[in-house]
């Protein structure tokens, strides 16, 4: 995995927590060089401080989001919930707020990449126009096909396997992204109108993934 962190510190502690858990790390830190290292380097996961300097986090979550769908997460200090949201609008899959204990960062890491590499079934699901190929990690709208990250295809999988059913923000963070009181609201707010901007005609106006209010959501049966 690539962490991308300036704080030598944090950047080292992080480095040698994950290590010792199993995982490979190469680490820098500074965006630029983040971005050159993803280039050059094939990564399952990304680890990515918000505070960078040069080229800040955010940017760099939006240039990998151009042409990948590896799964990112963001290292934040920052408690303003404007960043987080930023963050995940930009197609974070999760994030950390710092500072944070090494096993939380590796429970999340270890999700992350269970989301990214797993599928739960192998049929094909066909939910009107949609239809998901859940082992080629490929989806379609009416013959088009969908440009979905990880966390969007694995939450688009969820709603399709039971269409009309009404999904908590609660089951749907077990179900999505593998945790349940690690978790936070927001990440399944944002990943919800990331996903309808990619599988609504409008929107503005869904018609396809509703809410329904003040209990959460649900894929509409054709």
């Amino acid at each position: 995995m690539l962490l991308v962190e300036d704080d030598r510190s944090i950047r080292e502690v992080t480095k040698l927590a994950l290590e010792q858990a199993g995982f490979r790390v190469t680490a820098c830190g500074d965006g630029r060089e983040g971005l050159a290292l993803f280039a050059r380097e094939r990564f399952d996961l990304v680890l990515l401080d918000v505070m960078l300097p040069g080229v800040d986090g955010l940017e760099v979550c939006r240039e990998i989001r151009r042409s990948h769908g590896t799964p990112i997460i963001m290292l934040t200090a920052r408690t303003d919930t404007v960043d987080v949201v930023v963050g995940l609008e930009l197609g974070a899959d999760d994030y950390v707020s710092k500072p944070f204990q090494p096993a939380e960062l590796v429970a999340r890491v270890r999700a992350a990449l269970r989301r990214g590499q797993t599928t739960d079934a192998s049929a094909v699901l066909c939910v009107g126009e949609i239809e998901i190929d859940e082992t080629a990690f490929r989806s379609t709208r009416a013959g088009r096909e969908l440009s979905l990250t990880a966390t969007e295809f694995r939450l688009l999988c969820v709603l399709a396997r039971r269409p009309g059913q009404v999904f908590t923000r609660e089951m749907l963070l077990e179900l999505v992204w593998g945790y349940e009181f690690l978790g936070d609201s927001r990440l399944v707010n944002v990943a919800i109108q990331r996903l309808r901007a990619k599988v609504e005609d409008d929107p503005a106006h869904p018609v396809l993934i509703t809410t329904v209010r003040g209990v959460g959501y649900r894929l509409k049966p054709p």
